[in-house]
């Protein structure tokens, strides 16, 4: 577990999502008490080398990381004058640069595009890259105007088809919601196979009743523990019928925060992010936060949500 001193840690590039970002990430770390770290990676030396031999005074590189960093640092003073906030500059590729910073974080909150990227175009990949293989929660700051001020007052967590559900994702959406005293629907879709009919020999009913409650079954079993531990969280359960990823777009597009889980291997580099991760990091109307699943790394089996 981390300290409750650990900082929210923003990647900041100086473009229109990262300075949404930023604001995303000072609301987050008032919501927990916790400082702000911003960070502009950036390998400006390995194109100025030629000049840092014969000039004095610091590269161009450097100097515009610093009045970015500096300039956003002052925004966020100006918004929220209590907030404990740090910056960094380092000389180093960015992706590698927030992954380490995201070892010891409360959480890593990205943009959805970087500079030069175009805006309602899919995820950059630096933002995708952080997405996938952080070892904290990671936000990606994405969606319409609607998902960005929170209007919808609620937050939606898939559970996915991991047996048993990821406990991790599951609190973390819990302690979002009470912290941000916003309501939480908990889904879970279900598919009905074309195969299975009423003469089925697993079958005593309707086939998509059988689905359906088997779905509801694995929330009430789930959520359990959460609902102890939070009991003035008000949780809506939402079980449909379709394909996962699908329904958790129209969730999302009546939610101010999409929640994930993903898992870690051992036999691959960082987490793997299943289809549902994946398409709505990509698509979703509002920001989504990608929870890595606590404990011993998974060496086999399925997909993650």
């Amino acid at each position: 577990m981390r300290t409750m001193r650990s900082p929210v840690v923003a990647g900041v590039d100086g473009s229109e999502s990262s300075l949404r970002a930023v604001d995303w990430a000072a609301n987050e770390a008032v919501l927990h008490g916790a400082p702000l770290r911003l960070v502009y990676a950036s390998l400006w030396q390995r194109y100025e080398g030629a000049a840092l031999g014969t000039r004095l005074s610091r590269p161009d590189g450097r100097v515009m990381a610093e009045n970015i960093v500096g300039s956003t640092a002052e925004r966020v003073r100006r918004g929220a004058p209590d907030l404990q906030v740090t910056t960094d500059v380092p000389q180093e590729e960015a992706v590698s640069a927030l992954l380490r910073e995201g070892e010891d974080a409360l959480a890593l909150v990205v943009g959805s595009r970087g500079r030069g990227g175009i805006a309602g175009l899919l995820l950059g990949s630096v933002s995708l890259a952080v997405a996938s293989r952080a070892r904290c929660p990671a936000f990606v700051v994405r969606g319409d105007k609607a998902g960005l001020e929170a209007a919808h007052g609620r937050i939606a967590l898939g559970v996915g088809d991991a047996d048993p559900p990821d406990p991790t994702a599951i609190r973390f959406a819990f302690t979002e919601a009470e912290l941000r005293r916003c309501g939480l629907d908990v889904v879970r879709a279900w598919r009905c196979p074309s195969h299975e009919t009423s003469d089925h020999p697993l079958m005593t009913g309707d086939p998509a009743l059988y689905h359906e409650e088997r779905a509801s079954a694995v929330l009430d079993e789930a959520l359990a523990t959460a609902e102890q531990d939070h009991p003035d969280v008000r949780v809506r359960r939402v079980t449909t019928e379709g394909p996962a990823h699908k329904v958790l777009l129209e969730r999302a597009a009546v939610a101010d925060l999409l929640v994930v889980g993903a898992r870690r291997r051992e036999s691959r580099v960082g987490m793997q992010l299943g289809r549902v991760a994946h398409t709505a990091l990509h698509h979703a109307a509002c920001p989504v936060a990608v929870v890595p699943r606590s404990g011993r790394p998974e060496s086999s089996g399925g997909t993650a949500p």
